[in-house]
């Protein structure tokens, strides 16, 4: 009888647990706990803690440029199909102003709906006009003109990148690309030199990302030490209301255009939540910006189209703005008691539309669009942003959350549509997430 062979055991994959204690979305956590604790209980100390949060937002803003730049001359720089490029562009375009006009009919929607300015009878005479008369020159010099006018850089090509204003940046990148790609083989050695810079700038980008718990401390011990969850109480209703509107369009818009697209928009969320923490420490949804680009091609979305979607989005692709410019008019229109027929709540639709375009990330880059658009709408008297002030900080973390899921799904689902994402590294990767640690000591920049 022959001897049975023995059967061996599959081999078991150890994979090493890190303490708990060096995973970056607990660290950012218990900061920005701790930094409400400081802020609430000792208010000064919390106004101090300034520095930090301006110190690291600044660290990752001077790297925005570099990293967009790369990113997008490289994918575009290494298509043969110029023709893509632009069909790319055009279904990103399209896409957002879809989804955009969504996020401002919600807020428009939930505004009537909900009546969260009732009951306050402001009269708008009692104001200060100068607590808002910043926001307003801003947005009287926003027009649409000197809006696309400044698309341009107005010095030269470096200067675009010194400054590091994202369109202008977009579209110095763009032309470059363009430029390189129509060099046939001596650009692709050029296309490799940019690849290799990028790996250089994201190799900074891992470094300064460990220093986020302190920035997300000095940021949210500042906000609380300086506003006081007073201002909490006193528009609570606003700001409960704001924060449901942006959860439905999160779970219901954009979870129906996930599952649409073959993923679940939990599952993402979770994917993402280090650099949800993170935002909602800094207030700005651009400090992620780099590592989101990424994790988006981690996840399997192209690397072509990320390139473009990504940083497009942060301009063009703000759902939480949208939601806070219509609810916060709506707003203010019932806090002071000012009458509005369905053919002017349409016009602000409209105008809102305008005037959301080109809000980048930056923190209170939403106040300034809703002034831009109170500026548009004569009948609701623009002092009346003076009400929103106290509160603005709070709106723009939601704002920025908001904002960053939604270019997050805006990558996945138009590789998808594209025909060039990865569906099995998208299951996988969604299924078995890793942290952002992790993640980056396995991928290569």
């Amino acid at each position: 009888m022959d001897a049975k062979l023995p059967t061996r055991a599959p081999a078991r994959i150890h994979v090493a647990r890190r303490p708990w204690y060096t995973i970056l979305y607990l660290q950012v956590l218990i900061a920005i706990v701790v930094g409400v604790l400081v802020g609430y209980y000792f208010p000064d100390a919390g106004k101090a803690m300034k520095p930090l949060g301006d110190g690291f937002i600044a660290l990752i803003r001077m790297m925005i440029a570099p990293v967009i730049f790369c990113t997008v001359v490289h994918g575009i720089a290494s298509m043969s199909d110029l023709k893509k490029i632009g069909r790319i562009g055009v279904k990103t375009l399209f896409y957002f102003e879809v989804v955009s006009t969504f996020a401002l009919a919600l807020g428009l929607l939930v505004g009537e709906l909900a009546h969260p300015g009732s009951g306050f009878n402001i009269d708008p005479a009692s104001l200060d006009p100068k607590a808002v008369s910043s926001y307003v020159t801003r947005a009287k010099e926003d027009s649409l003109v000197g809006h696309l006018l400044a698309i341009i850089p107005p010095d030269s090509f470096f200067g675009a990148l010194a400054r590091g204003d994202l369109l202008q940046v977009l579209l110095v990148s763009i032309l470059t690309g363009f430029a390189i790609s129509m060099m046939g083989e001596a650009g692709e050695s050029v296309a490799r030199a940019i690849d290799k810079a990028a790996r250089v700038f994201f190799g900074v980008i891992r470094i300064i990302v460990r220093v986020a718990p302190i920035g997300a401390f000095g940021a949210m011990a500042f906000t609380i030490g300086a506003y006081g969850l007073g201002s909490l109480v006193n528009l609570g209703a606003l700001i409960a209301t704001f924060y449901l509107t942006s959860l439905l369009f999160v779970f219901i818009v954009l979870g129906t255009i996930a599952r649409i697209s073959g993923f679940s928009i939990l599952r993402f969320i979770a994917y993402i939540k280090d650099e949800l923490l993170i935002v909602l420490g800094t207030s700005s949804s651009e400090t992620v910006l780099p590592h989101m680009i990424q994790k988006m091609e981690h996840l399997g979305a192209s690397k072509s189209v990320v390139g473009l979607v990504i940083p497009t989005g942060y301009s063009f692709n703000l759902d939480g703005t949208n939601i806070y410019m219509t609810l916060s008019t709506l707003f203010l229109a019932q806090a002071t008691n000012t009458p509005l027929t369905i053919g002017q709540e349409l016009g602000i639709l409209v105008i809102a539309m305008i005037t959301s375009k080109g809000a980048s990330g930056v923190t209170g880059a939403g106040f300034v669009t809703l002034a831009a658009t109170l500026a548009i709408v004569p009948d609701i008297p623009i002092q009346s942003l003076a009400i929103l002030l106290g509160i603005d900080k709070f709106m723009s973390e939601c704002r920025a959350l908001t904002n960053l899921i939604g270019n997050g799904v805006a990558a996945v689902v138009i590789s998808r549509w594209e025909g060039e994402l990865d569906v099995d590294k998208l299951h996988q990767t969604m299924a078995h997430p890793i942290t952002v640690g992790e993640e980056m000591e396995t991928q290569p920049a």
